[in-house]
């Protein structure tokens, strides 16, 4: 492993999606990822993108992708970029996660340990609803996505399976009803806890991650032909091995606080020719 962190911080994300969708960003966010930025803006010949998809899978790890890359070759093949992103202290999920989507850190938002309180801050979900457009979050029951952004004007589809998430979010897009989707699944994170973050169930996971990143895509190219779509795999922090061999997260190391992303810009037919 090295000794360098990432630069470029998930607390960015939330400014960026609201960039590309060209509306206002939460109150308190800061900066935006220019390269993400650079890349809609030439993808969509200058628009705004009107439909966001956001893959939240759990704890997966750069090291993941640098130790198992084959693994990874039809993401990277179907992606427009992918990044080394930077998490945030502690790397908790509920932590990561409100930063994602605040675009602010922990002594603004107000989450600074593994708890689950519904965030007052404001959110890239509030972003959308203030300018009339419409988010859903498909999250597994009692997780962080699920609970610390409730109390919104948004829907919420949440499930006890990861597997029941998928095939809503699948349903959601062939309906074409929201204008931003955030599903969320824990199932890597669940089994690298249990058996380790390189054992045969957690590396199953992962793969079901994966693919279900390309399921995405291609249920988006599917049913989105008509949208300018930006489309992210992003994950939150991301893990190491400890004592019996189970797996871990929450300390400023670089097995956790190193991550990669991937996303995939695909422009509207209508504005191709």
């Amino acid at each position: 492993m090295s000794n360098i962190h990432n630069s470029l911080s998930i607390d960015a994300i939330a400014k960026t999606i609201t960039d590309i969708a060209g509306i206002a960003a939460p109150k308190q966010a800061g900066h935006s990822l220019d390269i993400l930025n650079n890349c809609a803006r030439k993808t969509f010949n200058g628009k705004s993108a009107d439909r966001i998809f956001i893959y939240n899978p759990d704890a997966i790890a750069l090291w993941l992708f640098q130790k198992y890359t084959p693994m990874f070759e039809e993401a990277v093949l179907s992606s427009s970029i992918w990044l080394p992103m930077l998490s945030i202290m502690p790397t908790v999920t509920p932590v990561c996660f409100a930063s994602m989507y605040t675009g602010s850190m922990p002594v603004v938002h107000g989450i600074s340990a593994y708890e689950k309180p519904v965030l007052k801050t404001d959110t890239v979900f509030d972003a959308f609803v203030r300018t009339g457009l419409k988010p859903a979050i498909v999250s597994t029951a009692g997780d962080s996505v699920s609970c610390i952004f409730l109390e919104r004007d948004i829907d919420y589809f949440i499930y006890e399976t990861y597997e029941e998430c998928n095939r809503k979010a699948m349903d959601l897009i062939a309906k074409d009803q929201h204008d931003l989707i955030v599903l969320y699944n824990p199932n890597y994170d669940n089994a690298m806890h249990r058996n380790g973050p390189e054992s045969k169930s957690a590396l199953d996971e992962l793969a079901n991650n994966l693919e279900t990143y390309n399921m995405i895509i291609k249920q988006i190219e599917k049913y989105w032909s008509n949208h300018r779509t930006m489309i992210g795999f992003c994950p939150d922090h991301g893990c190491h091995e400890i004592d019996g061999k189970l797996g871990s997260h929450g300390l400023n190391m670089d097995e956790d606080m190193n991550i990669i992303h991937f996303y995939k810009f695909i422009n509207s037919t209508e504005d191709k020719f």
